[in-house]
């Protein structure tokens, strides 16, 4: 009797440690991150609704279709040159020699410089689209894909004009040179990359001079948010409704500006927590302000100012709230709702049936109410912006 109850006894452990650690070892296994790589790339593809496949034939319908209509001898301003960042994300994500060609034909085109005046005594960094423009951040933003070729296939020609560029403003006395939002963006990854290529330190003490500047000039530290310029700052400028006017393309600018920096940014940079602090809540504010269809309103607390769907604004965050969650500062389990409805209105509203990228707000610094943004709405920038966002998105789902 007793051998029978014993065999009872132990029949009945085996019967519950078999069956209900099944579901234990796996949530242990998943804590410990060890989940087989299928495994976690499934369940973030159901999540997201989309998978790799899909994302890289996306990113091939959009960035074809761009290429096909506007050939590379462009100008080196702003405009063209945030659509390259987003093409060199590309060409690093798919290896694909046409997307490299394209950027370095551009380069080419426009002599490996930005604004062209060699006479230092004339340079201005005040808006201006002419040559004497050299300390403008929208004619530096250029440099960010010279250098990204360099890396490539290493040639000093394709860099000595942003290291005089750079190495001129920063023996300078002046810290206003980032005075409005987009220069973050524009300039903030130059320095960045510079110190990676040169080691030289006064770039990251630099870049850290001038983004106090303009952190005193337009950060709501309320809100988390930044104003386009100072002429932006609540209460001297509200919204129609009364409210701060956050205009979401120049606070995408400044998240993505982040990420990138931080990306490149020394462990042991002294700075380093207070930019991913900055970025942080940067991160939780855009994530209150998202639209239920998933896009961005132009101006972001005041959804009645400048009512419908926004891309460039729209792919720039979701760049951003994506190089975040892929790096380990952004919880997914809070932003990855947020994501999967940026991506699907990005995909399904944004991208048109030949690659076309629609909703894009033109050229400009506010949310203007009436002004006309609908899916003939394009722009490079616009273009750029959603190849950093799919990219990343690649990223996520081979994780």
């Amino acid at each position: 009797m007793k051998i029978f109850q014993w065999i009872i006894c132990f029949g009945a452990i085996f019967f519950f440690a078999c069956s209900t650690p099944k579901s234990g070892d796996q949530q242990q296994n998943k804590s410990n991150g060890i989940l087989s790589h299928g495994d976690a790339s499934t369940g973030i593809s159901k999540t997201l609704g989309t998978n790799r496949e899909e994302v890289l034939s996306i990113i091939q319908k959009v960035n074809d279709y761009w290429q096909s209509q506007n050939p590379p001898q462009n100008w080196a301003f702003w405009d063209v040159a945030a659509y390259h960042t987003g093409n060199m994300a590309a060409y690093q994500l798919t290896k694909k020699e046409a997307y490299r060609k394209y950027s370095e034909d551009w380069a080419v085109h426009n002599k490996w410089m930005g604004a062209k005046n060699q006479n230092k005594e004339e340079w201005k960094y005040s808006y201006g689209e002419k040559d004497e423009y050299v300390l403008f951040g929208d004619w530096q933003i250029c440099f960010q894909t010279y250098i990204d070729l360099y890396n490539l296939n290493p040639d000093e020609k394709k860099i000595a004009r942003a290291k005089e560029v750079m190495e001129y403003q920063m023996s300078t006395s002046k810290n206003d040179y980032w005075w409005w939002a987009d220069g973050l963006y524009m300039v903030m990854p130059v320095m960045t990359k510079l110190y990676k290529v040169t080691n030289n330190p006064l770039y990251l003490e630099k870049l850290h001079e001038y983004i106090t500047y303009a952190n005193s000039i337009m950060y709501d530290s309320a809100a988390g948010l930044y104003y386009r310029d100072a002429k932006y700052v609540y209460p001297k400028h509200k919204s129609a409704n009364g409210k701060k006017d956050f205009w979401a393309r120049g606070d995408g600018w400044v998240l993505a500006g982040l990420a990138k920096v931080l990306n490149d940014l020394p462990v042991n940079d002294p700075h380093r927590n207070e930019y991913i602090q900055k970025f942080l809540k940067m991160a939780v504010a855009v994530k209150n302000s998202q639209q239920p269809e998933g896009y961005w309103t132009r101006s972001l607390l005041d959804p009645e100012h400048a009512p419908g769907p926004e891309t460039s604004g729209t792919a720039f965050f979701t760049y951003g709230l994506l190089w975040g969650m892929n790096n380990g500062f952004l919880d997914k389990e809070e932003f990855m709702p947020v994501v999967q409805k940026s991506w699907n209105y990005l995909s399904k509203t944004a991208l048109q049936s030949t690659g076309k990228i629609g909703y894009v707000q033109p050229i400009g610094e506010r949310a203007i109410p009436g002004q006309v943004v609908d899916q003939n709405s394009t722009s490079g920038f616009g273009v750029g912006a959603f190849l950093l966002a799919s990219t990343e998105l690649v990223k996520m789902l081979e994780k």
